[in-house]
């Protein structure tokens, strides 16, 4: 899949280069392809690569997808049970499908692969090292040079970062973080019997750390284990996650891999471009503070970065490339960036009232209903707290 090594790479220049084959960069390669642009996809891993992810495909990532993608659901789910770190559990059903679950090595090959049809090519192995928009190696000020380890150059009249939440990309561009979360996750096969319990409903724990919590998701022979919490309480952490397991009744089948990852939130003022460099997806900090959901979100912003990284390629001075990544901040911030906002207020209502988020959602119809509405991608948080005055006005009581 990967394009030819060679010395032509470094003397094309591109019109859009991609760091990173996740589903914003995917996203982004596919959006920039389809505008008939030159796109290339630098991603250091080799394809398929394992993610720390549940692999939760809500109704917003379902809708950012491209035309005629067909999700490789290994579940779908419609039910949910909830618990308050253990206690007081509850299932909620829907007669409709909530979410789909997948896994991330399958969707994200997939993804890539569409953005290889509409015409960009790939390029596996190629760790980035840094990106320069001045100096000897950018040949003239439409250009920016992307330098791999080893030395090599790639040129390109826009570059996007899509490198993930530790993104060399996003140092350059200056992204600035304001929370900071550490998750845990165990992937368990688990025998038939298991399985079919576990069949159409996930599990969604309220944890014992202010902001925590976890979740089981089924997907066919196997169960996606994982939970959250604020990065500097590692220990505690990873204690929950045994714990859970253990709860759980599955500490005694052997994971098949466990895994960490640090998920990273923007701060409201951090930028999402300099110069011809644009930032996306965990590479900007955008993802959702309190679920930490992030698919979406790279799925969304991955896409607008494409559009207006062809915007950027065709800018002919720095002032109209400036305008064109000024409109791609304001798309985000516009969208994503109210997402965000409301779900800061959630994460902090969250973090002092888990017990009373609990009671409402297990115990309060239009509660519930709004989770189902925001899973299947018929509403967003932002637009609950808007429209519904009463949410609104509980959220503002409750965020004081």
């Amino acid at each position: 899949m990967s394009s030819e090594n060679s010395a032509d790479d470094a003397r094309q220049v591109w019109d859009v280069v991609v760091v990173g084959a996740g589903p914003a960069g995917a996203s982004a390669a596919y959006a920039a392809a389809v505008a008939g642009r030159s796109v290339l996809i630098l991603e250091k891993a080799e394809l398929p690569r394992y993610k720390t992810c549940g692999g939760g495909i809500i109704g917003p990532s379902r809708d950012a997808l491209p035309p005629g993608f067909e999700l490789p659901f290994k579940d779908r789910v419609h039910a949910v049970t909830f618990s308050l770190d253990g206690k007081f559990a509850r299932t909620r059903r829907s007669r409709s499908m909530l979410f789909g679950l997948i896994n991330r090595p399958e969707f994200d090959q997939q993804l890539v692969e569409h953005a290889q049809k509409a015409g960009a090519e790939l390029r596996t192995g190629a760790t980035v090292g840094r990106v320069e928009q001045h100096g000897a190696a950018v040949p003239d000020r439409r250009t920016v040079a992307v330098v791999l380890q080893g030395g090599e150059t790639v040129l390109a009249r826009a570059v996007i970062g899509a490198d993930g939440s530790a993104s060399r990309i996003g140092a350059h561009v200056g992204v600035k973080l304001d929370q900071v979360d550490l998750g845990l996750e165990a992937e368990i096969p688990v025998p038939e019997t298991v399985a079919e319990d576990w069949a159409g409903r996930v599990l969604i724990d309220w944890g014992p750390m202010p902001g925590s919590y976890g979740w089981v998701f089924p997907k066919g022979d196997t169960l996606t284990v994982g939970v959250i919490s604020a990065r500097g309480e590692g220990a505690a952490t990873k204690r929950y996650l045994e714990d859970f397991i253990a709860r759980l009744g599955l500490a005694g089948f052997e994971p098949s891999l466990s895994s960490g990852h640090l998920t990273r939130c923007r701060s409201d003022d951090s930028p999402l471009s300099r110069g011809r460099v644009l930032v996306c997806g965990d590479a900007a900090g955008l993802l959702e503070p309190w679920t930490r959901e992030g698919i979406s979100f790279a799925l969304r912003s991955g896409r607008l970065a494409g559009e207006w990284a062809v915007r950027i390629a065709e800018a002919h001075d720095a002032v109209d490339a400036r305008r064109q990544a000024l409109n791609y901040a304001f798309a985000i911030k516009a969208g994503l960036g109210v997402e965000m906002s409301v779900g800061r207020r959630m994460l902090n209502v969250f973090e002092r009232r888990p017990g009373l988020l609990h009671t409402a959602i297990t115990g309060f119809r239009p509660a519930w209903n709004a989770f189902a509405k925001i899973t299947r991608g018929s509403m967003t948080l932002a637009e609950l707290v808007r429209t519904h005055p009463l949410a609104g006005r509980a959220l503002s009581r409750l965020d004081r």
